[in-house]
């Protein structure tokens, strides 16, 4: 009796030394990442997760809800924007732990159609026939009231003095990935999207890229926040800025910084 009792303890003990083990295999890092980032993201986390032992869970929207969220406790490690403004936001809410914060991404406008459409090449200035390139249907893009994409494209269209034309005739997406699927599924023939969304997407073509002087700087800014300082969420944060994970931005179509 007293040796099954002995036999039950050491198994027991065992099995809390192997699940202690464990856990501490498999930190858990949460990244909140623009709705641009999936793909690129997603490849970088995946090869993260092969060298470490560590678990990269990553939730894409735009921006603006995820600043939103983090601000009402969303468990988040790690805010990626896609702008400085939601980032400015965080770091003026305190949500953000101000000295992990960096730039680390740059990106491009550019105006897309489906693959398959006839159009070709837009010159994009102050005189493009916008009107007649949508042929009676809309324009895709990132609500400008508050999706990083749409805030962009709204200050371009209105340095070049398409605003107030365009406005009406906008197909108004939560995010910039759901201004691609609209052009995806040919219910929008023109979208407005960064480079990098472009790149990703079969269906759809590059047919004219907004003049840098045309908007701010696409930048996508890095933070960890507040009071989730780990070990864990330090070394995914500077592992994004590794050439290793440059390459893979690249080639999404971003500008590693």
């Amino acid at each position: 009796m007293q040796y099954s009792w002995k036999k039950w303890l050491a198994v027991v003990t065992l099995s809390l030394g192997m699940i202690a083990g464990a856990s501490a295999a498999t930190d858990k890092v949460t990244v909140f990442a623009a709705a641009s980032l999936t793909n690129a993201l997603q490849e970088i986390a995946d090869h993260y997760q092969q060298e470490k032992q560590v678990s990269i869970v990553a939730s894409y929207a735009s921006s603006s809800t995820l600043a939103r969220q983090i601000e009402q406790g969303a468990p988040a490690d790690i805010f990626i924007s896609a702008d400085q403004q939601w980032m400015d936001y965080a770091q003026n809410k305190q949500l953000i732990d101000n000295g992990s914060r960096y730039t680390l991404l740059g990106n491009e406008l550019v105006v897309i159609a489906p693959k398959n459409a006839d159009v070709k090449s837009i010159d994009i200035n102050a005189s493009t026939p916008w009107t007649s390139l949508l042929k009676g249907g809309r324009l895709a893009v990132g609500d400008p009231d508050h999706v990083p994409a749409g805030i962009y494209a709204k200050e371009a269209l209105q340095n070049l003095k398409a605003w107030d034309t365009l406005s009406p005739l906008m197909a108004r997406a939560s995010d910039v990935r759901g201004a691609l699927a609209l052009v995806e599924r040919e219910e929008a023939p023109l979208g407005i999207v960064y480079g990098s969304d472009a790149v990703a997407s079969a269906k759809v073509k590059v047919v004219g890229t907004f003049p840098a002087s045309s908007h701010k700087p696409v930048e996508y800014p890095v933070a960890i926040v507040k009071d989730h300082d780990t070990a864990a969420a330090n070394a995914f944060s500077d592992y994004l800025k590794t050439p290793q994970a440059a390459d893979v931005f690249k080639r999404y179509g971003f500008t590693p910084r």
